[in-house]
């Protein structure tokens, strides 16, 4: 055995640990990852260069074991193992990477080492965030090394020596670290289920078994690295419940090995249900990105656009710079790439289930409120526009979906508009006044039923070679060249009056409700109703008027034209009683009415009572004519 020999580390040690241990990571754990990352690069190291009859003698595996009493943690393995002088080159200089060299020999020799995760030579020195003291024994696989220990509190130098007799004859090929804890780290990290916990977290792919005082922590394999025809759907929903704690199957799995633009695997779940209860666990999303099978980053929120936030899954690349501490990203344009080719590879997926009609609305369902953000991605802009679905004019129940291209499909002829209207739900949409000539000539209208229906149609703006037009919004005249469908005649249907008696009416409107409109004209877009309002500039929406003063705190009622049915028996009995007698007090309670009536179906109406007390009134007027007429 050679004599003790003690060493001072061959760099500004004192002050450069301080830095790494109080400065480098921001959780303690770390150093488990750490520790556990260069115990699987040694075996990977052995596998690649050791004759089979040296890795034949016992399965590579880490073995963690806690020791309470004693207060010691120890990491070790049956890899390569380090002779006195890798010892000192390795450990004894920061930031001197074994792996590094390792790889950068392999490279040179034509051969790949796409397993070895070390880079930088800084992770081992993570321990003393936890320990007072820490010890090595090693022994390389070479034939007839002598084993060596290497002891050190972390302080600036370390002691050295050849083992042997029964030391040496107690020392396996590979290295053993053994930690003795701090004394407030000593609970934390000899508790077994925390330390699986930890493993599970961070290094649970590693393709070598670890062990946790002689149990496997990490069962569930890296999924993601296998060949897609060798995994089982079971395989699958087992990796899913472990990513997500969900005790259901996902609705659907993707599984993507990609080399170009940039080389990553990944594998991605659609949930049965969503998470997005009422708005929370809105942060509760992000893909967990693996280097080297290594976790890096939990729910990385760069990897995927926020739209497609329901998705869960993993992404695994060799490719990434990372920072030193190995948490964070030097440069966020490799993230980019892959954001770009897993978002393309998720909206094919999600077209790919579309096909299957009952499964893709249980995704609509559940998702769709999130999924809709997506009107802001302009790069996929068409993709994701052909993934929507709405509820219709056609559809006999509010399940029913269709998408763009079954609306076209079902468009009358020379049609280039597709149609839509917004409304709290099918029966309100129904009662909708400027929906009254679509019904007569037989034109689909989608229906909206959400406020961020109306950014996304207006985001898109256009549908292939379709015009995405509000019904509130269309020309009477664009419909007028179609034949009826509904021939029917409206129950309160009556001849139009004289065009003067007509003109003479609209004038009393305009001077009875004075500011409160923008003005008063006939229609004819009505077909059984007798009055509607549209918005002056007939660019915007009455609901989108409405979302966007809600923004802006706006309560104020704004003004609308009031167009008036020519053809309704109501409008044509005022017209001739206002002929009569330009005074009559009915006309002007009937004028009110009709633009209060108006505006509660618009949902501008704040104060009902004026309307309550008129319809009263006039209840008790109708009755006693009701009465004679009888």
């Amino acid at each position: 055995m050679s004599a003790q020999a003690t060493y001072e580390f061959k760099a500004e040690i004192k002050q450069l640990l301080d830095i790494l241990v109080h400065s480098l990571y921001t959780e303690r754990e770390i150093f488990l990852r750490e520790l556990v990352s260069n115990a699987s690069d040694a075996l990977d190291k052995l596998r690649i260069t050791a004759a089979d009859s040296e890795t034949d003698e016992a399965p590579l595996e880490i073995r963690i074991e806690a020791d309470k009493d004693a207060k010691t943690l120890t990491i070790s393995d049956n890899g390569i193992g380090m002779t006195e002088a890798e010892l000192v080159e390795n450990i004894g200089t920061i930031a001197h990477s074994g792996s590094a060299s390792f790889l950068k020999a392999m490279q040179e020799a034509g051969n790949k080492a796409d397993g070895i995760i070390g880079r930088f030579g800084v992770g081992f020195y993570s321990v003393y965030m936890v320990a007072g003291s820490v010890r090595i024994t090693t022994r390389s696989h070479r034939e007839g090394a002598t084993p060596v220990e290497w002891v050190s509190d972390g302080q600036g130098a370390y002691t050295i020596r050849e083992l042997a007799g029964d030391e040496a004859a107690a020392v396996g090929r590979g290295t053993k670290i053994e930690v003795h804890l701090k004394d407030d780290m000593a609970e934390q990290f000899t508790d077994v289920e925390g330390l699986r916990h930890i493993i599970r977290k961070h290094s649970n792919f590693l393709s070598f078994p670890i062990l946790v005082n002689g149990e496997r922590a990490n069962t569930v394999p890296a999924l993601w690295r296998e060949p897609k025809f060798q995994i089982t759907k079971e395989q699958y929903a087992e990796f899913y419940s472990f990513l997500t704690y969900d005790t259901d199957e996902p609705l659907d799995t993707l599984h993507v090995s990609v080399d170009a633009p940039v080389q990553f695997n990944a594998l991605c779940f659609i949930p049965e249900k969503s998470k997005d209860f009422m708005g929370f666990d809105r942060e509760d999303w992000g893909f967990d990105l693996y280097v080297r099978r290594v976790l890096i980053q939990r729910q990385n929120k760069d990897l995927i656009p926020q739209y497609l936030m329901f998705a869960r899954g993993v992404v695994d690349t060799e490719d990434l710079p990372l920072n030193i501490s190995r948490e964070t990203l030097q440069d966020n344009r490799l993230i980019r790439k892959i954001n770009t080719t897993l978002t393309k590879q998720i909206l094919s997926q999600l077209g790919k289930m579309a096909e299957d009609k009952d499964k893709y609305a249980k995704f609509w369902r559940e998702h769709s409120r999130v999924f809709k953000a997506g009107y802001m991605d302009f790069v996929n802009r068409e993709t994701f526009a052909g993934l929507l679905r709405f509820n219709s004019s056609s559809c006999e129940t509010a399940d029913e979906l269709m998408s763009f291209e079954d609306y076209m499909a079902r468009a009358k002829p020379d049609q280039k508009k597709i149609y839509f209207a917004f409304g709290p739900s099918r029966e309100a949409l129904k009662l909708n006044p400027h929906l009254e000539l679509f019904r007569k000539k037989g034109v689909e209208v989608l229906y909206l039923f959400e406020p961020i229906d109306e950014f996304v149609m207006d985001a898109l703006h256009t549908y292939k070679d379709y015009a995405l037009t509000p019904a509130e919004l269309a020309k009477p005249e664009d419909l007028s060249a179609l034949p009826d469908v509904d021939t029917s005649e409206p129950e309160h249907a009556a001849q139009a009056p004289e065009k003067d008696a007509l003109e003479a009416l609209l004038v009393r409107f305009k001077t009875v409700l004075g500011e409160g409109v923008a003005d008063v004209r006939a229609t004819s877009r009505l077909t059984g109703s007798p009055c509607c309002l549209v918005n002056p500039d007939g660019h915007t929406t009455s609901s989108m008027d409405k979302i966007m003063r809600s923004m802006s705190h706006d309560n104020s009622v704004p003004k609308k034209v009031m167009e008036l049915n020519p053809t309704h028996a109501l409008i044509r009995n005022l017209a001739d009683l206002n002929q009569a007698d330009a005074q009559d007090p009915f006309v002007e309670q009937a004028a009110r009415q009709l633009f209060e009536s108006a505006l509660l179906l618009e949902g501008y109406l704040t104060d009902p009572h004026a309307l309550v007390g008129r319809v009263q009134d006039l209840l008790s007027k109708a009755s006693g004519w009701y009465v004679k007429a009888k």
